[in-house]
């Protein structure tokens, strides 16, 4: 009688082990293949590898239409991604890069300590991250930084964030000072520049609480319309709007009076990117009018990949809707953006409008090469984390 119980506790063991191995098979067959970390690293080592084979120099002055010195807000969102992705990739070429780049403009803003502008402050989130990264020793590193936005702080204008993309350029610091030095002041002059934005420029706000989406700026604002009648939703703009939220929320503690507005602003951006993406993975420039130049592009790509990323990382949004849609659009940059060499393809120049730097292709190369590896870098560096 106790070998015919053993045998049956046997039997009813194997056939739970070969059920549990069944649903797990499922389970698996269902799940979405995630990238593959030691790829993403080789991607993102190799785009990145480009271009500092391509800028020895992290101080040279850029030369096109203008000459502009380096730490201006296309090198500066570059360096943004080189730390986020130094993070998951700590190799030291990266941190001397970072910190050569900010030694020779002293750590100070582009031209001018005190300026307002916002592609002009870009610069310091990186000096911010380096502050930190270096314990908190150099308080030099943060000194100008700190000087202007302090500036910003004791004056009442707040209308100085007109442009959508200088949210993603501005709102950072704010809070990486809020939360590197305790002081809710910073956080406090954030919203009410960021509220400035969404509900007073252009008239009643650069945010379409309709469709969930941002004009670029008062320009774009309705009776403006696409070619096909639609608003005007510029994609790397939106892709701006999205890193300035995600890092936005990083920073800023969730007892802050406006966190949670902050939260569904960038949840409900996110909803509205998911019905016009691409089937190649990427998304348009112009998000509600496919036809107006459409066609793959990079930058707001990986700027959507990003938000989203972290999102999943974070337990901010549903997995299982975000990541079949982030996986398609990383594993589209991967393919069809970054080439043999490192060189990335599909990149819109710099402007605001979707008619702006076209046509794009596969070997164009844009006036401004480095912005677009920054977003690739940002994106990278939340891809690898999935689970």
């Amino acid at each position: 009688m106790k070998k015919v119980l053993m045998r049956g506790a046997f039997f009813a063991l194997m056939f739970g082990v070969l059920y549990s191995c069944s649903v797990q098979k499922q389970t698996a067959e269902k799940n979405v293949n995630l990238p593959d970390k030691k790829e993403v690293l080789e991607v993102s080592r190799r785009a990145n590898q480009y271009f500092m084979n391509k800028w020895p120099d992290a101080g040279k002055e850029i030369v096109g239409k203008k000459v502009w010195p380096s730490n201006l807000w296309t090198r500066a969102v570059y360096y943004e991604g080189l730390v986020a992705f130094y993070k998951i990739d700590p190799k030291k070429e990266y941190y001397d890069y970072a910190v050569d780049w900010s030694q020779k403009h002293n750590w100070d803003m582009m031209r001018d300590t005190y300026t307002r502008n916002a592609d002009n402050q870009a610069c310091g989130q990186t000096y911010l991250d380096l502050y930190e990264m270096d314990g908190k020793k150099n308080p030099e590193r943060i000194k100008f930084v700190k000087a202007s936005v302090d500036s910003m702080i004791a004056s009442k204008k707040s209308d100085d964030w007109w442009w959508i993309d200088a949210l993603q350029m501005g709102m950072p610091i704010f809070t990486k000072l809020g939360r590197i030095t305790g002081e809710q002041k910073y956080f406090d002059k954030n919203y009410e520049m960021y509220a400035f934005t969404k509900y007073k420029h252009g008239g009643n706000g650069l945010y379409n609480p309709k469709d969930k989406l941002w004009w670029r700026d008062k320009s774009f604002v309705p009776p403006y319309k696409e070619p096909n009648g639609e608003d005007c939703y510029w994609s790397r703009g939106n892709g701006w709007v999205v890193a300035a939220l995600t890092r936005t929320l990083e920073d800023t503690p969730e007892s802050d009076p406006h966190y949670k507005e902050y939260l569904q602003d960038y949840k409900d951006l996110l909803s509205a990117l998911l019905p016009v993406q691409r089937e190649d993975g990427f998304w348009n420039v112009s998000l509600h009018d496919p036809g107006n130049f459409g066609g793959k592009e990079m930058t707001g790509t990986a700027l959507f990949v990003y938000g989203m990323a972290y999102g999943i990382n974070k337990g901010l949004i549903d997995k299982k809707t975000y990541l079949p849609v982030v996986v398609k659009a990383w594993n589209a940059i991967a393919k069809d953006s970054v080439q043999p060499d490192g060189f990335l393809g599909w990149v819109q120049g710099t402007g605001k409008e979707p008619k702006d730097g076209q046509p794009l292709a596969i070997d164009k190369q844009p006036d401004f090469e480095d912005y677009g590896l920054g977003c690739l870098l940002l994106a990278a560096s939340e891809v690898y984390q999935l689970k």
